[in-house]
């Protein structure tokens, strides 16, 4: 999401049963829309004091922005690489659709997930990386629900080989 949307979340928007978050008020004319949080998340979220109706109503948006660029500033400085001052909220959100047209291949879900009505910005959005040198593990299933456990924890399915299925995961 947007970090606009992020800041304008109110705590109605979270299910916390349900593990997910709606985003009520989006940005640029955008759809509204539903995200699955990790249990790390909603457990973070679950945590924060609830002194307002807005789940980030009391911390100033400036001194989030000023400590990101803190935070940025220093470890560019210490690992000695300039180019992670270019790094925004906004580039995160790119980094997400990158990957995530890269996981699924699925540019229309990417879209939905962004909350973009055109395909078009959705386009901007998936600059499509090489990821072709990445290193990968790679794991055999012999039986369905071997092949059904590597794919719910991330593994796609390559070939068959003898009777064996081959997946792999990116490392």
């Amino acid at each position: 999401m947007r970090i606009g949307e992020a800041w304008r979340l109110k705590w109605t928007d979270l299910d916390f049963e349900a593990g997910t978050i709606r985003v009520n008020e989006p940005e640029k004319n955008s759809n509204p829309r539903i995200f699955k949080l990790s249990n790390k998340l909603t457990a973070m979220l679950n945590a924060l004091p609830r002194t307002s109706e807005r789940v980030f109503g009391q911390v100033l948006r400036t001194s989030v922005y000023s400590t990101f660029c803190d935070q940025r500033r220093r470890l560019a400085k210490k690992l000695q690489n300039p180019r992670l001052l270019q790094i925004s909220f906004h580039t995160l959100r790119h980094w997400k659709a990158t990957t995530e047209y890269h996981r699924t291949r699925d540019i229309l879900y990417v879209k939905q997930m962004l909350g973009h009505k055109s395909i078009t910005n959705t386009l901007i959005y998936t600059q499509l990386i090489s990821f072709e040198s990445d290193e990968y593990s790679s794991a055999v299933a012999k039986t369905l629900d071997e092949a059904r456990k590597l794919v719910e924890v991330g593994f796609e399915y390559v070939t068959d080989i003898d009777s064996s299925k081959l997946f792999r995961k990116r490392k």
